[in-house]
């Protein structure tokens, strides 16, 4: 195998301008979606019909559910660390399970 050589200058403008209509399209393309998608929720608060099929009142209601979840285990956690008095005092140490009597001597 020979000996690799840089991309003269010129290559790589040439490479550079290959790739830049692609991420003007990419971009137009992701542009377009938002813009729809945001056409969509606008059209929908309108005519005052968010849920349109059962699927959307099942996202929905998972998504509220999922949220109250997560905001009902920080408010345990909130409890648990700020209001809980046993913070002040060591943990009692006890002996779980039972003697083994056959191991005395």
């Amino acid at each position: 195998m020979g000996k690799l050589r840089p991309l003269a200058p010129q290559h790589g403008a040439a490479l550079l301008r290959n790739r830049i209509p692609g991420a003007v399209m990419a971009q137009r393309d992701l542009q377009q979606d938002f813009q729809n998608q945001f056409n969509d929720v606008v059209s929908r608060l309108q005519s005052k019909q968010l849920f349109q099929s059962d699927w959307d009142i099942a996202s929905f209601a998972i998504f509220f559910i999922f949220i109250g979840m997560v905001l009902l285990l920080v408010i345990l956690v909130i409890i648990r660390c700020c209001c809980c008095c046993c913070c002040d005092e060591k943990p009692k140490r006890r002996k779980v399970g039972i003697d083994n009597m056959g191991l005395e001597p």
